[in-house]
């Protein structure tokens, strides 16, 4: 199964991350991410399944696929920007992590901005 060859990757990544870090700190950074970039690309696949998966249910729901091409989009940048804070964590830049954080969170609430206009135009339209 995918998810112990993912683990176990990790975990032996992990291990010679720790042993290499004391004495050649670069090479363990590009371990690290080299590891994150493939287990990234291994779960590719699986992302387009259930995107489209998702697609197919709004589809036949009725939703309307702006909306759901909004909160898809959010969802990717809020895992995007995650992903790169943390590579950015390991490498040992913190005040540059948050600064990426701060900014998906920015640019998740831009974006939100429509929805939220349209849900507010239905509250109001409900009340007296």
């Amino acid at each position: 199964m995918l998810v112990f060859r993912i683990v176990g990757a990790a975990v032996i990544v992990s291990v010679l991350t720790i042993i290499l870090r004391e004495n050649r700190p670069e090479i363990a950074f590009l371990l690290s991410f080299t590891a994150g970039i493939i287990i990234f690309l291994l779960i590719v696949e699986q992302l387009a399944i259930i995107i489209d998966m998702l697609y197919s249910l709004a589809r036949e729901s009725g939703l309307d696929i702006m909306y759901f091409n909004t909160v898809v989009k959010i969802i990717g940048i809020a895992y995007i920007g995650q992903f790169g804070a943390e590579i950015t964590r390991d490498a040992g830049e913190t005040a540059l992590a948050a600064k990426i954080e701060l900014a998906v969170k920015v640019i998740i609430l831009f974006l939100a901005l429509p929805v939220m206009m349209s849900l507010i135009e239905i509250i109001i339209s409900i009340l007296p």
